[in-house]
């Protein structure tokens, strides 16, 4: 197996973990004793940090496919540069509505 397929992989699977962490996380208080926004204020994190992960394999499995001698399909790398975005998006976008919803308690 190259270097590039196992890269995009890893890309792969922490792309998805990165975009199932906040659904995960807002079903989490639904089966215990945790709040919706303690259960978020973990979830948030961790999809970006596994966001930046999967761009970081996306990044290597790309720059591997780059410098490779054999032509090989570019969809896994593709798929992983798409879910490490997804990932990332997910991530600040869930930074960006607690810091709003902070803002405004701070306001009361």
């Amino acid at each position: 197996m190259s270097s590039s397929r196992r890269a995009a992989r890893v890309g792969i699977v922490l792309g998805a973990l990165a975009v199932l962490a906040i659904p995960v996380a807002i079903l989490v208080p639904r089966f215990s004793e945790i709040s919706l926004l303690g259960a978020l204020y973990v979830g948030v994190p961790v999809a970006f940090g596994l966001g930046v992960l999967s761009w970081l394999a996306a990044r290597r499995a790309r720059f591997y496919a780059a410098r490779s001698v054999e032509p090989r399909s570019a969809g896994p790398v593709r798929t992983a540069r798409i879910l490490a975005w997804a990932g990332l998006y997910a991530g600040v976008t869930g930074g960006l509505a607690l810091g709003v919803y902070g803002a405004l308690i701070w306001a009361q």
